[in-house]
């Protein structure tokens, strides 16, 4: 059973660092690229959930309908996101972190 234990731990703390790596690009790429919309509250939202919607970031950011899907439209130009629609609802995908999430760390 400890051994099991050791595993999980090991497993997810592989997981966390993983996570961390990919914010840290991410936080990077908009820094750099886009400063004018970059902030920790916006790279803390993109990796709160494998995807977030326009009502994410208008309440997480304090910011309008309007900027927040500029902003979110600006990271599907920069590949940082995906845009899925279903129904009449916008996602917007981290593929990286949902990646993590389905497949875990590959050793």
């Amino acid at each position: 059973m400890l051994k099991g234990i050791a595993t999980t731990a090991k497993d997810t703390t592989a997981l966390i660092k993983a996570i961390k790596s990919v914010m840290q690009q991410y936080k990077q790429r908009i820094r750099s690229e886009k400063p004018r919309i970059y902030s920790q509250d916006l790279i803390n939202t993109l990796f709160r959930y494998p995807y977030t919607k326009i009502n994410f970031i208008e309440r997480d950011l304090h910011v309008s309908r309007v900027t927040a899907t500029k902003y979110l439209e600006t990271l599907v130009r920069m590949a940082l996101l995906k845009k899925v629609k279903v129904g009449r609802t916008n996602f917007y995908l981290n593929e990286p972190l949902f990646a993590l999430l389905r497949d875990g760390v590959s050793n």
